[in-house]
């Protein structure tokens, strides 16, 4: 299954490299056939990039669902604006990942908001607070948790389909971030996190812990 994000840039070089395949070779043109193979790869980078496979998210009352596939690069208590004492747990996608984002837990979207900034390697811890992002906050009860899209250096457009007021489920596919990029997962203090920086999670499947309403 592919990214419907993707389907312009997957469309387009698929025609280009046609092209340059049928003219480079149809008229012995070499500079065609070396836009051929490069066009070609960039076809099949995109192709592997915006694969967005079905998942099977597990069930369980208060699980916590990683809500993006990648690395994780921070896991931290944090004093936040909106969730107040919190733990957040950072993902790092690299290319090679799965850029589709998944609801982390079901709730009530409170809010969606848009924040401009910059473009530092999503690696860097620094990303969470400057970089451009997408910041999403569900309601439970009278919890927060708030999920945070962010834009990487490669990265420049992030895809958010979360709607204010609409209620959410586990494993709920909600947005694509385009080209390298970060994940950050902030839930209550007495929340638990089973995870460690260095784990691998994959997104709407891995467990990463337990909400504590």
């Amino acid at each position: 299954m592919l990214a419907p994000e993707g389907r312009k840039i997957l469309v387009g070089l698929m025609v280009v490299t046609f092209v340059c395949g049928v003219t480079g070779y149809g008229y012995e043109m070499s500079y065609l056939k070396v836009f051929y193979y490069i066009f070609g790869l960039l076809f099949v980078f995109s192709l592997n990039f915006f694969r967005d496979p079905k998942r099977i998210t597990p069930t369980g009352e208060n699980l916590l669902i990683a809500p993006a596939d990648g690395k994780v690069v921070l896991v931290k208590n944090v004093d936040d604006d909106v969730v107040g004492k919190a733990k957040q747990v950072s993902i790092f996608l690299n290319v090679f990942n799965v850029h589709s984002n998944k609801m982390p837990i079901g709730g009530i979207v409170e809010s969606v908001d848009y924040k401009k900034g910059e473009f530092k390697a999503a690696f860097n811890h620094s990303a969470s607070d400057v970089n451009e992002q997408a910041i999403v906050v569900l309601s439970r009860g009278n919890q927060k948790i708030k999920i945070k899209q962010i834009a990487g250096i490669i990265a420049r457009r992030i895809h958010c389909y979360a709607k204010v007021g609409s209620s959410v489920k586990t494993g709920e596919r909600f947005g694509f971030i385009m080209f390298g990029s970060r994940t950050d997962l902030i839930v209550p203090f007495n929340s638990v996190v089973n995870i460690k920086v260095g784990n691998k999670v994959t997104g709407g499947m891995t467990i990463i812990g337990h909400f504590s309403p």
